[in-house]
């Protein structure tokens, strides 16, 4: 006696999968980075810091989930990201609207599939400290503030502490010598012809 596998799947169920509900296909690299980080545990770590600052879960296309309304004290930034869970104080609404933002939480997801998961947290921790020593802000110098997109994210470029600059360029030294023309220094030490 041969049976049928089971029921076939609804109808909004084949559309969802394959784009026909309004939404496009997820692409490889979203569905890529939604396994890895369910897989290294990244995501149900979101998820669990989402619920403890009483933020709510909602869908939010390539595999991200929205966490809006988050109240804990911690981290200060409007919004942070832990696995696949963009977690945000402001609403919902607010934040997809927020398109840099969001872009910018959303390549934080990637970095956490890519670093192995909540292994990302120690990492970019000492990306934070390493920022701080070189120019007084957590997040300016921050390698993974930097791939995200500093202005995206609403950070600066600060410049480095006074004692870590480096002394004025070679070209600007010889600028105001006798007999120097601009675009002509090759860094040889040939004294120019009289």
């Amino acid at each position: 006696m041969t049976g049928h596998p089971g029921p076939l799947p609804s109808r909004d169920a084949r559309d969802a999968r394959d784009g026909r509900d309004g939404r496009p296909p997820m692409r490889p690299r979203p569905r890529w980075r939604l396994v890895a980080n369910i897989l290294n545990g990244s995501t149900l770590t979101g998820i669990v810091v989402a619920s403890a600052g009483g933020a709510r879960l909602r869908p939010a296309g390539d595999g991200l989930l929205v966490g809006a309304g988050y109240r804990l004290p911690v981290p200060p930034a409007p919004a942070f990201c832990v696995g696949n869970v963009l977690i945000t104080r402001l609403g919902y609404a607010t934040f997809t609207r927020e398109v840099r933002l969001f872009a910018h939480e959303a390549r934080h997801a990637t970095q956490y599939a890519c670093c192995g998961g909540v292994l990302m947290l120690p990492l970019y921790g000492i990306a934070a400290a390493v920022s701080w020593a070189l120019c007084g802000d957590f997040g300016s110098r921050n390698v993974f503030e930097q791939r995200a997109g500093l202005a995206d994210g609403g950070y600066t470029e600060k410049d480095l502490r006074p004692v870590l600059r480096r002394r004025t360029s070679r070209p600007a030294r010889l600028a105001g010598r006798p007999g120097y023309r601009p675009g002509t220094y090759t860094g040889a030490t040939a004294r120019p012809r009289a």
